[in-house]
């Protein structure tokens, strides 16, 4: 029975694996000669497996006299991660802040007789739940990587969670007040003001 080949990821993968182990600068040649040997990865898969990690940048490759020159070093991967984690948490902590503002401004509409601004503020909220989505789509995805940061991210989560079901409650605590005020009945108002019929608690 014939050995399965790898996979471009499991490539990818062993590639990096080799350049950490090494700490060298190489020309693709070396590559392609020392891949094989040391990882199973074929000769001609080398150049394309080496490029799409130059593009993905976990490999830097650079000119030096005459010739192209590849290397990765492990620090560079965990600076990677940690600026990734740092940009996740700054877009959590801005997506706190438009949810808080966005809560607070609801509030002070309350007491008033006029929703003019809800279509605003229910597809700032929209966006807001699209932003929070993707955050943590992209914190399931590095969960396998570092799981203590990540555990902190996801606890980072949880207020702005609060805060969105926050702003849900308000407003229907302001179809209830327009209700008993104007006795409108639920459907006039979801129509009238363009609030979705499903708007619901984020679970």
């Amino acid at each position: 029975m014939s050995k399965k080949g790898l996979s471009f990821e499991e490539k990818k993968a062993k590639m990096l694996q080799l350049l950490h182990e090494r700490r060298e600068f190489f020309q693709l040649k070396e590559l392609e000669k020392l891949a094989p040997k040391e990882k199973g990865i074929t000769a001609n898969s080398v150049k394309d497996v080496v490029q799409a990690l130059v593009d993905d940048g976990a490999i830097d490759t650079d000119k030096i006299g005459g010739s192209v020159h590849f290397w990765s070093f492990p620090s560079k991967l965990m600076n990677n991660k940690k600026r990734k984690i740092e940009d996740l948490q700054n877009q959590l902590e801005t997506s706190s802040k438009k949810l808080k503002s966005v809560n607070e401004s609801l509030q002070a509409q309350a007491g008033k007789e006029n929703m003019d601004d809800s279509d605003e503020t229910l597809r700032e909220v929209e966006k807001l739940e699209e932003i929070k989505a993707r955050l943590e789509a992209e914190l399931n995805v590095k969960q396998e990587n570092d799981p203590s940061n990540l555990d902190e991210m996801r606890r980072q989560i949880e207020p702005v969670k609060e805060a969105a079901n926050r702003w849900t409650d308000n407003i229907f605590a302001v179809k209830s007040w327009c209700k008993k005020k104007f006795m409108i009945e639920d459907k006039v108002l979801n129509k009238q003001f363009g609030i979705p019929e499903d708007l619901d608690y984020i679970a």
